[in-house]
């Protein structure tokens, strides 16, 4: 109930951005023209903005025979997060990064960079999904997807106050001043409202992710891992649509280095103290193995190919500390 309040306060303000824009280009006429172009807006990102995302960065759907272990990964992790298993889609990109997107549960996709699966051990990758699959447990899907669209859109109609030159100055006192401080304000109110979006639900995706693969160790390590190498390898797709940037478990813009505030995402090293504290009070290892006082049945897993093994949740070690599930 709470999301959905919140979502519909972020587009209430979206479309009012929308409005503010549209009356310094055009006017009064511009601020209905822009209002009509934010409904239209809200429609089609409700409906079609998951699939336009994942074609702007080059997402393409892969069948469970290419990557099973990343499949059964995510089914997995699914079920104990209790979400259906959502599509799985490959960005070939060598700079490893993950988001999810979708308008619910049901409607979801999890994405994730060749670099990913080539740089990070198998439990830093589940980590990471299981962080992606926080975000659609939460809902922040559909109102980060949104948000990216909205951003691109807010943008691009700024860009039109060039054109247009500020319309009539009987209707728009600023004229052509007004449309050219849209180009430049504008786009910066969208980036402030996407880090709004963006910081909060990060930690939170944070939490429950860890939660989800009894593992925040992991995850911490991803995330630093992630954050060291995103600053060598370009996200080619990213840097092409930076709207999108914080729809991905760590900033993928290779200027992501800027000052932390304008930055769409909290910074790495507080998350990874975070999940430090979580991890100490779920008295979790950095193997993903917690103390129990009776040893469990011991399992071997099971070879899924690519190098991966899928171990079975809760297996023992020698010493009787039980790992997580990607221990």
């Amino acid at each position: 109930m709470f999301n959905a309040f919140r979502t519909t306060v972020l587009l209430a303000a979206l479309t009012a951005l929308f409005m503010v824009v549209g009356y310094f280009i055009g006017g009064t006429s511009g601020m209905v023209i822009a209002f009509l172009f934010a409904l239209a807006t809200n429609l089609f990102g409700y409906w079609n903005s998951d699939k336009m995302v994942l074609r702007m960065q080059n997402a393409v759907p892969v069948e469970r025979s290419r990557v099973p272990e990343l499949y059964d990964m995510v089914d997995i992790l699914s079920r104990k997060a209790g979400l259906p298993t959502p599509a799985v889609y490959l960005i070939q990109s060598d700079q490893p990064n993950a988001f999810a997107t979708g308008r619910n549960p049901q409607n979801a996709a999890v994405a994730v960079s060749t670099g990913l699966l080539r740089h990070l051990e198998t439990r830093e990758v589940a980590a990471v999904v299981a962080h992606e699959l926080a975000h659609i447990r939460n809902r922040d899907t559909l109102t980060m997807t949104i948000t990216a669209t909205f951003a691109g859109a807010i943008s691009a109609l700024a860009q039109f106050g060039l054109f247009f030159g500020g319309g009539d100055r009987r209707d728009n006192p600023l004229g052509g001043i007004g449309a050219l401080l849209m180009v430049f304000l504008a786009p910066m109110a969208a980036m402030l409202v996407q880090m709004a979006v963006s910081r909060t639900r990060e930690y939170e995706a944070d939490r429950i992710g860890a939660e989800i693969s009894s593992d925040p160790l992991a995850l911490a390590s991803a995330l630093h891992k992630i954050a060291t190498l995103a600053g060598r390898e370009v996200n080619v797709a990213a840097e092409r649509n930076p709207a999108m940037a914080h729809m991905y478990i760590v900033n993928p813009l290779s200027g992501q280095r800027m000052d932390n505030l304008f930055s769409t995402h909290p910074d790495t090293g507080n998350r990874i103290e975070a999940l430090r504290a979580l991890a100490a009070s779920m008295h979790v290892d950095d193997k993903g193995r917690r103390p129990q006082p009776r040893p469990a049945p011991t399992s071997t897993g099971r070879d899924i190919g690519g190098g991966w093994r899928v171990p079975t949740v809760g297996r023992t070690d020698e010493d009787g500390g039980q790992r997580g599930p990607w221990g």
